[in-house]
């Protein structure tokens, strides 16, 4: 089991530049199923899940060729086989592979979604699109089948009860290559819904409507291939700004959409941290004093739920009582107890996280519970005096592209062991 060591308590300086979004690259990756040609992504992330979704990709039948951060993909060869064990079971994302199986061939046998144990995120919005839209589902052990019996995708209108991006981006994967008109109502509105949307169109896909809560997509028989950009990865960029500000000397954040982190950037101003903001960098400066502060998460445009927890050593710095509320996963907790060993004065009552301030932290032994709970104990090793051991790593690299590289150019001292 390999573990992150991170010897604690020196100031970092430089720059870091953020690689593509990860939540945008999961669902990119099935949705170029869809295409009849050759599809080039650029700025894809060095993850753990784009290398799953690879292995899945190759083991349907496309042709893939992955060099540093450019990813080239021909689906032509693809196969409608049951994928319902090994790697599909390991990723959240795997159910973006309904949306592209069912476009293209009009029916899937896919295993059920894994991914972070963050409470209830059930499926139901996408398996209620589907129907609509013409597919049955039943289930086989651990996998599920939908199927179209022969027929195409029909256009459908569908009102998401809650607003859920993997259900927007499924429905709109799937709908690209139904027949005839689907509007999707309260749909979700993260910049990853309209990347998604973005490559679909350059495919020749009629998508209208990405980045607002109606969508509409006129179904086409077709599409071709095409080359995309992946937008940066906002909530890295988050992550590595809440660094600068809990223990940077003058970090500069390369890569970075302003208008994607607007929320999380006036949280922060609230705390007193200084920036300096430009086109596509973030300036952080070294800090003094900072506030504490309340976070309540909700749906974007609002403070987003995956930066609740990488924002949360910062907080524990800031002088006086704060809160936490997550209103998308009440789950998202586990860091709280991790935080806890390393000295932070953090507990959870009710449906809140609530802190005192400020804390010094001490290194500790601390396991990863999921991908951005490590987030935040990767920044909390780097605030403590004395040595940080993080267990359950595979979450983190996940979804961090070259962490410990890019940390040890700002001048951490953090290294991968192989442990016990």
């Amino acid at each position: 089991m390999r573990k992150i060591i991170i010897n604690g308590g020196r100031p970092l300086k430089g720059e870091v530049a953020v690689s593509g979004a990860k939540n945008s690259v999961v669902a990119l990756i099935p949705a170029i199923i869809l295409a009849d040609d050759v599809v080039t992504l650029d700025g894809v992330p060095a993850i753990s899940d784009v290398e799953s979704l690879i292995d899945i990709m190759t083991l349907m039948g496309a042709s893939v060729d992955h060099d540093g951060e450019t990813l080239t993909i021909d689906p032509r060869g693809v196969k409608d086989i049951p994928m319902p064990y090994g790697k599909i079971n390991s990723l959240r994302a795997s159910y973006y592979f309904y949306g592209g199986l069912l476009g293209r061939f009009g029916q899937a046998v896919v295993g059920l979604p894994g991914g972070c144990d963050l409470g209830p995120r059930p499926i139901d919005l996408h398996l209620k699109a589907f129907e609509a839209m013409g597919a049955s589902i039943s289930y086989e052990g651990e996998a599920m089948r939908l199927s179209t019996k022969g027929q195409p995708l029909k256009g459908a209108h569908i009102y998401m009860d809650t607003v859920s991006v993997g259900a927007t981006i499924n429905t709109m994967i799937a709908a690209s290559r139904a027949k005839g008109r689907t509007v999707i109502e309260n749909a979700a509105r993260e910049p990853e819904i309209i990347d998604v949307a973005t490559l679909l169109n350059n495919m020749g896909a009629h998508i209208r409507g990405a980045g607002t809560d109606i969508i509409t997509i006129e179904g086409v028989e077709k599409l071709h291939g095409t080359r995309h950009q992946v937008i940066p990865d906002r909530i890295e960029a988050g992550s590595y700004i809440a660094i600068a500000a809990a223990i940077g000397e003058g970090i500069k954040v390369t890569n970075v959409l302003y208008e994607h982190l607007e929320s999380f950037i006036s949280k922060l101003e609230e705390m007193g941290v200084r920036m300096t903001v430009d086109e596509d960098s973030i300036f952080v400066e070294k800090q003094d004093k900072l506030k504490a502060v309340s976070i309540k998460t909700s749906p974007y445009p609002g403070f987003a739920t995956d930066l609740q927890q990488p924002i949360t050593p910062l907080l524990l710095k800031a002088e006086g009582r704060g809160n936490i509320r997550d209103t998308i996963y009440e789950k998202r907790i586990n860091h709280v107890a991790e935080l806890a060993r390393m000295g932070a004065h953090i507990s959870v009552l009710g449906s809140q996280i609530i802190y005192d301030g400020p804390n010094d932290l001490t290194g500790a032994a601390v396991k990863a519970t999921d991908l951005r709970a490590g987030a935040a104990l990767v920044t909390a090793g780097l605030m403590a005096k004395g040595t940080t051991e993080i267990s359950n790593i595979e979450f983190i690299l996940r979804g961090y592209s070259d962490i410990i590289e890019k940390l040890r150019n700002l001048g951490a001292d953090i290294k991968i062991i192989e442990g016990d």
